[in-house]
């Protein structure tokens, strides 16, 4: 089997079994967006989907938030990890929205990655949600499916697999693979115990023939 047809098989499976691939954080506009994907960072996104909501009503734009002090803020967010953190990147992220982008979002992985608390995974996020361009956020869920299915060989840093993905998946499908790749990761083929059993795609999962060689 090519590394090609490997990548046609498991998207093509994954295609089939989530055909509404799109992130499960909940949000309303770009600005939203970021302020949920940077309070995601070590946080389950069901955990942001309870605590946005009150953000986003006590500061619904860039520069509402900009105007916020970490008392004012921090309350809000002191059931997400790394609370104090995020509390400063948050506003921080906010006044240089307003004072180097206008106000605007960007929308550039280059410009994303200089405000606090946006790394290239965050940024990837999202210019391929918001924009559906053709970038990878590889995440724990992305970089363990991927190596497991074969997608990623010996890729030792999240950079490494990133590269290798978008090496291989067609440039118009890379915003969806993302997606499909992390829902497989978070309910399918899951760190702990994974639900091989209704995985369609064990006759190619390298992983799942090394365990079956273990078994006695």
């Amino acid at each position: 089997m090519t590394i090609k047809e490997r990548y046609r098989i498991v998207l093509d499976y994954l295609g089939e079994q989530i055909p509404f691939a799109e992130t499960e954080l909940v949000y309303d506009s770009p600005y939203q967006l970021l302020v949920a994907v940077i309070l995601s960072a070590q946080c389950t996104d069901k955990r942001v989907n309870l605590t946005t909501p009150a953000i986003f009503s006590k500061w619904p734009t860039a520069q509402a938030l900009a105007e916020a002090t970490f008392d004012d803020l921090f309350p809000y967010i002191k059931s997400i990890s790394y609370p104090n953190n995020k509390t400063k990147h948050l506003i921080g992220m906010a006044n240089m929205v307003m004072q180097t982008f206008g106000g605007n979002i960007p929308m550039t992985v280059e410009e994303l990655v200089k405000l606090p608390g946006v790394g290239r995974k965050t940024a990837n996020v999202i210019t391929s949600v918001i924009d559906q361009q053709p970038n990878m956020a590889v995440d724990t869920h992305v970089f363990r499916v991927s190596a497991r299915l074969g997608l990623t060989k010996n890729a030792k840093t999240v950079l490494a697999a990133e590269q290798q993905l978008i090496k291989h998946i067609p440039t118009e499908l890379v915003h969806k693979a993302h997606h499909l790749l992390i829902l497989h990761g978070r309910y399918v083929c899951t760190a702990r115990s994974p639900k091989c059993e209704v995985c369609g795609l064990q006759d190619i999962c390298l992983y799942y023939k090394k365990q079956q060689k273990k078994r006695p």
